[in-house]
């Protein structure tokens, strides 16, 4: 028999929200957290708006020592501690003593490019022949493990930890790693989840790409519009998103809240084959991955109530909805919603970002609307009848929920939650 797997802690770092009650009330409003950014307009960048999430420094001082805090330069580590933090003490589990690790707790959590704020520090001083002052932590936070690093040392956790990196798939697969850590009898619990840096560094590759939407710098909470017959381009945004997975029975034994239960999943590749390259997905590959995510999880198309998308605000949303109508194969297609209209595209964190939003639907009985959609690619209304993607948030309880990420380089990632009866 497969091993029940729950979630019991989540946390989470949004460019609209910091900490999970305040994330399930812009859900439930729509509140955007994308905003001008007035660095890139000095640097002449053709977008320049951004999702980038409000944290004061009295906050992050709570979460660091002096000694950590000190020469500290990498968002990302400041966003996936703080939200890795914030899912342990949810779960009711307690940061271990000075004497010995947590040996049956571990740490998967990814990253896209970590630290580039510290690394271009770095690069000033040696190239000015200052070494000497680079500082103790530099290498910490520029190596992609920096951050599980910091989280396995805050939380004295004694598994294993470690750092995935898979372009925009990262927290959607580092929560099936973590799954298939647990469900292979290696852990009982594991804290997963994936951040991203924010700034010009990260996101100037994108706006010399002309994927990012330049025409709504003096509006920008109506910049992102997935499934709109108006998206033209993602916004790039940044964060962090964490869950804690347990046995069930260890969670039952010790009375956590169980948020919801994790079937399974599926990731996979296109193999830049069959249309597929290093920016668009094979087609066939994500029907493929939706497919052998419902396999594993033994349930059927019909049981899936409401779908989470990648859906970025580009031309092909359309094309995704298409491969989920080919997966699934069934007239009455399921609720689908986006997280960007409000948040962007958070990169390597989306994936985490949006797992915990799709959680926090199935726990609370609701679906959030999609923000900026008024009017629907009329691509997507040939497949999706119009009541199956809400533009406002409805009441309604999710017993299956889907969570879609697919990234570049053709990678792609599925995972299937299940409500627990209470």
């Amino acid at each position: 028999m497969k091993k029940r797997i729950v979630i019991t802690g989540m946390g989470v770092v949004a460019p609209n929200a910091v900490g999970l009650a305040d994330f399930e009330d812009a859900l439930r409003k729509g509140t955007s957290g994308i905003r001008f950014e007035e660095e890139l307009k000095h640097l002449k960048f053709s977008c320049q708006i951004a999702g980038k999430p409000q944290v004061s420094e009295e906050k992050i001082a709570k979460y660091f020592t002096p000694l950590q805090l000190r020469g500290l330069n990498s968002s990302g580590i400041v966003y996936g501690v703080i939200a890795g933090t914030d899912a342990w003490k949810d779960a009711g589990l307690e940061i271990q003593g000075n004497e010995s690790p947590d040996w049956d707790s571990g740490i998967i959590f990814g990253t896209g490019i970590l630290g580039v704020d510290k690394f271009r520090e770095a690069i000033n001083l040696i190239d000015a022949g200052k070494t000497r002052r680079l500082g103790s932590t530099s290498v910490m936070q520029t190596m992609a493990s920096g951050i599980s690093a910091y989280l396995g040392g805050i939380l004295g956790c004694g598994n294993q930890v470690t750092t995935n990196s898979s372009a925009c798939t990262t927290g959607t697969e580092a929560l099936l790693m973590g799954f298939e850590r647990i469900a292979a009898g290696k852990a009982k619990r594991m804290l997963v989840g994936s951040c991203s840096d924010h700034g010009p560094y990260i996101w100037g590759g994108f706006d010399a790409m002309r994927i990012l939407p330049s025409k709504y710098n003096a509006n920008p909470t109506e910049a992102s519009r997935p499934m709109s017959t108006t998206a033209c381009g993602f916004v790039p945004g940044s964060g962090a998103g964490a869950l804690v997975l347990e046995e069930y029975e260890s969670a039952k034994a010790r009375g956590a809240k169980i948020y919801a239960e994790v079937l399974g999943g599926a990731v996979n590749s296109g193999g830049q084959r069959g249309g597929g390259s290093m920016t668009a997905a094979n087609s066939e590959a994500v029907v493929r991955c939706i497919k052998e995510a419902l396999r594993f999880s033994e349930i059927s198309a019909e049981e899936i109530d409401a779908i989470n998308g990648h859906l970025t605000a580009t031309t092909k949303d359309a094309l995704e909805i298409e491969n989920w109508k080919k997966a699934l194969k069934r007239e009455d297609f399921p609720y689908i919603n986006s997280l960007k209209g409000m948040t962007g595209h958070c990169l390597a964190a989306s994936g985490s970002i949006e797992c915990v939003a799709g959680v926090l639907q199935m726990d609370k009985n609701f679906i959030f609307g999609n923000v900026n959609c008024e009017e629907l690619n009329p691509e997507i209304s040939e497949l999706v009848s119009e009541e199956k993607i809400p533009r406002k948030t409805l009441k309604k309880p999710i017993n299956i929920l889907a969570k879609s990420s697919f990234g570049f380089g053709d990678v792609n990632s599925v995972v299937i939650f299940k409500r627990v009866m209470k």
